[in-house]
């Protein structure tokens, strides 16, 4: 199989790196790599793939893409992702998720971006879900504004978040103005809460290693806060129910969060049930 017949229209390849950290992606990675066929090198980092990820990448490479691969005992989020950054050379990097890929809209104003704006050092890129239900959010709805496109050697990963990592940027960041990354994520509600669920252990160990502690008002608050903002702010509501399901999830993200951190900070030792109890 010939990948590189698939992406013609963007055969003419720029200073760009990206990177893809993975395990066990065989259901998207092909989609994801396809389009990145304007980058110079392809970094992927992988931490015990046993699906037939390996197998579609070699595919990829015996097509002749430039694919550096990787195998990374998992470090965690950050660690990994920095990881995958220090092993880019290009003067511009881009990251995706295994289950992102870039629309044609943006691939087409990539160039610009690189090119014709030398003071800027970073891009942060719309992200659009898809939705069951409904498909891609419309082009007036996200899941916010991601920074995935950056100058090499302004960045760096935060090694202290444990989830939701974030790169540190030195220099002037902006928004660009065309295209999205796509992200596609089939989940039924179970599956995606136990993602969750997943996720806000790492948040209240996040929390927890900076001596946070339980609020009663942010218990009560931030799952609205979540939710409002997902919904309206980020319009969720034009993808009507699955975009009313969307937003409610994230809302129990956070109220999770919340209801863990105040677990720990509460437990105590419970009473010797060793002893004879008196009926």
């Amino acid at each position: 199989m010939n990948h590189r017949n698939q992406s013609t229209k963007y055969a003419q390849t720029l200073p760009l790196s990206a990177f893809i950290i993975c395990k066990n992606e065989a259901s998207c990675l092909k989609n994801c790599i396809l389009t990145l066929s304007q980058c110079h090198q392809i970094v992927i980092v992988d931490s015990g793939s046993t699906d037939g990820t390996l197998e579609i990448i070699k595919e990829f490479k015996d097509a002749g893409w430039p694919i550096k691969f990787y195998e990374n005992a998992w470090p965690g989020f950050s660690e990994q992702k920095q990881f995958a950054l220090s092993q880019c050379t290009q003067d511009w990097v881009i990251n995706l998720d295994a289950d992102e890929r870039l629309d044609d809209e943006f691939r087409d104003s990539l160039a610009s971006l690189i090119k014709d704006y030398p003071d800027v050092a970073a891009w942060r890129i719309k992200r659009r879900p898809y939705l069951i239900g409904y498909g891609y959010a419309p082009q007036y709805a996200n899941e916010g504004y991601m920074l995935r496109l950056v100058r090499r050697n302004t960045a760096h990963y935060d090694l202290s978040l444990k989830v939701h990592e974030a790169m540190v940027i030195k220099g002037k960041t902006m928004i660009a103005p065309r295209g999205s990354i796509l992200h596609l994520r089939l989940l039924f509600l179970d599956e995606q809460l136990k993602k969750e669920v997943g996720y806000s252990n790492l948040k209240v160990q996040q929390l927890l290693s900076r001596g946070k502690r339980f609020s009663l008002i942010k218990m009560i608050f931030n799952p609205l806060v979540y939710f409002v903002r997902i919904y309206f702010l980020r319009r969720m509501f034009l993808c009507g129910l699955a975009g009313f399901i969307t937003s409610i999830t994230g809302s129990i993200y956070s109220f999770v969060t919340e209801v863990k951190l105040y677990q720990v900070n509460k437990i105590t030792p419970p009473v010797d049930e060793s002893k004879d109890l008196t009926l």
